[in-house]
């Protein structure tokens, strides 16, 4: 049986990706395996530079005055390195999720916080609108997709001050003026590769302005001049990254996946609007292209969609406990396909009801 595999991450891969790392875990050079080369050999270093000049280009910035690292600690070790290096006194926060708020928290510990708007009290189905970001503060933090709720921002405010942004869940997904962010930082386990590596995009002149002693390996400055080597980097989940960066060039780069992840979204969306057994969750200008959020109307139909999703092969569909209902989520290598699996299923149940 074939698996369309819906998992909000780690999440599914080209095969071809797969194919190829598969075979370097086995024999990547000269019998040795990727797993054990040393990561201060020639052929890991020509991967982490090609790695990190294809996240630049990929984003168009390239020559710009941006430098790329692979990190380790996910997003989350993120939440705490922003501030470190950014904040001296206050820090903006736009609040639309989960992560957002965990973000807030982190930075509360460095200095103050303000929330510039919030759609907590909505349970976060809608992306606040109308605020303004203030120029006497020392950076502007933003989450552009949350995972959870199935909301993504459309457009990003005007800055006076350095803007951050948490794209671990969109990143590479659609075109954006990307040089629009002074530092970016993502996961890889949503659009980037394997779960281990954290890719961050940070433009060089806003570092070196807080006046606390930053602990070294937290330093981007100091893993800048490291070239993201400080320690030992997770050498399978960047070989594997390179990959899919290669994978979406050759694709014809961001601008090609758009129109295959418009396509997904349109797919997954209209049938959602149109069937009477399904409620979107997030509000209709904020729906998320990567994560699609719905509910059943009916939750005496719950066992037989499941029934009927398990045995079309569709994993991991479940959405988050704190929203409920289904989460499909359709990162850049999810083919069009597995969402047609999907929706025809949902269909299948409004007939069979």
């Amino acid at each position: 049986m074939k698996r369309h595999n819906f998992s909000a991450g780690p999440c599914i891969l080209p095969k071809e990706v797969m194919l190829k790392a598969s075979e370097a875990v086995l024999d990547f050079d000269n019998g040795l395996s990727i797993l054990e080369i040393s990561h201060r050999s020639k052929s890991f270093v020509d991967i982490m530079e090609k790695s990190r000049s294809l996240a630049l280009e990929l984003l168009g910035l390239e020559g710009k005055g941006y430098k790329a690292l692979f990190l380790q600690g996910g997003a989350s070790t993120q939440f705490l390195m922003v501030a470190l290096n950014l904040l001296e006194k206050r820090a903006a926060y736009l609040n639309t999720g989960t992560w957002s708020d965990k973000a807030i928290q982190e930075a509360r510990i460095y200095g103050e916080v303000l929330e510039v708007a919030s759609s907590k009290d909505a349970n976060f189905n809608t992306i606040p609108k109308g605020y303004t970001v203030p120029s006497d503060y020392d950076y502007f933090h933003c989450t552009s997709n949350n995972t959870i709720f199935g909301t993504q921002m459309k457009s990003f405010p005007k800055c006076n001050i350095p803007m951050v942004c948490d794209m671990s869940s969109d990143i590479f997904s659609r075109k954006l003026d990307y040089s629009q962010f002074d530092l970016i930082y993502a996961g890889a386990q949503k659009n980037i590769g394997p779960a281990g590596a954290t890719l961050v995009v940070v433009r060089e002149d806003i570092l070196g302005k807080v006046s606390r002693k930053i602990p070294s390996i937290m330093d981007y400055k100091m893993q800048i001049s490291k070239d993201s080597m400080f320690n030992t980097p997770p050498v399978f989940s960047i070989y594997t990254s390179m990959l899919n960066m290669e994978w979406l060039k050759d694709l014809g780069g961001i601008s090609a996946i758009e129109k295959e992840n418009n396509k997904k979204a349109q797919l997954i969306y209209s049938e959602i609007d149109l069937n009477p057994l399904f409620n979107g969750y997030a509000k209709n200008e904020d729906r998320s292209k990567m994560n699609a959020t719905f509910t059943l109307t009916n939750q005496k139909l719950k066992e037989t969609f499941e029934t009927m999703l398990d045995e079309e092969g569709i994993n991991g569909l479940n959405g988050h406990r704190s929203v409920g209902g289904y989460r499909a989520s359709m990162y850049n290598a999810m083919p069009l396909e597995s969402v047609g699996v999907l929706v025809d299923i949902m269909s299948d149940l409004e007939r069979k009801a």
